[in-house]
């Protein structure tokens, strides 16, 4: 005779399925555990602790992830939850998920490359760039252009695809 309960989730197992539902407010292609903000889910005693990094410490929407991740779990039936902000080590584009990276680039946001220690390229704010390595998420051409070291966040930029002459925002590696 099997027992079922020895393979049913255990509560953190469900809290991290339930978070993968958790859009982010920003980049709503992409849920919070896609992006890589969620960075533990621990039970003490009768309370799940989740554990998450802003992409950056001034980022404006931690209030609004907060309070969505607390409703999904509550709402799982989960609960009770808090949220605890971890600021190091400092998020990276490099935990963004592989699965998160192809749903930025099918919502039409080129994603970031992985930043290996050492290698990262601080932002420059300058003229008009070719990067040969950015692909336009539309058509795929690496004919592309800067037009802004910023997009309508701070973690993106913005840029123009030459070829098929459509606007398309890039994640910055950080």
């Amino acid at each position: 005779m099997v027992n079922a309960a020895a393979f049913a989730p255990t509560r953190c197992e469900q809290a991290w399925e339930v978070l993968g539902t958790v859009l982010d407010p920003e980049v709503p292609a992409l849920s919070v555990r896609d992006l890589g903000i969620v960075r533990d889910v621990i039970e003490q005693g009768d309370t799940l602790e989740v554990v998450l990094t802003p992409t950056y410490s001034g980022c404006p929407a931690t209030e609004v992830i907060e309070r969505d991740v607390l409703e999904a779990i509550e709402k799982a039936g989960l609960g009770p939850a808090r949220v605890a902000l971890q600021r190091a080590p400092a998020w990276t584009t490099d935990w963004i998920s592989a699965e998160g990276r192809r749903k930025l680039a099918e919502y039409g946001i080129a994603p970031p490359g992985p930043v290996a220690p050492g290698d990262a390229v601080p932002i420059r704010i300058v003229g008009r760039t070719a990067d040969a390595a950015l692909a336009c998420p539309r058509c795929g051409s690496k004919n592309t252009e800067r037009l802004s070291a910023f997009g309508a966040t701070a973690c993106k930029s913005l840029y123009r695809c030459v070829a098929c002459r459509e606007p398309f925002e890039h994640f910055k590696a950080l």
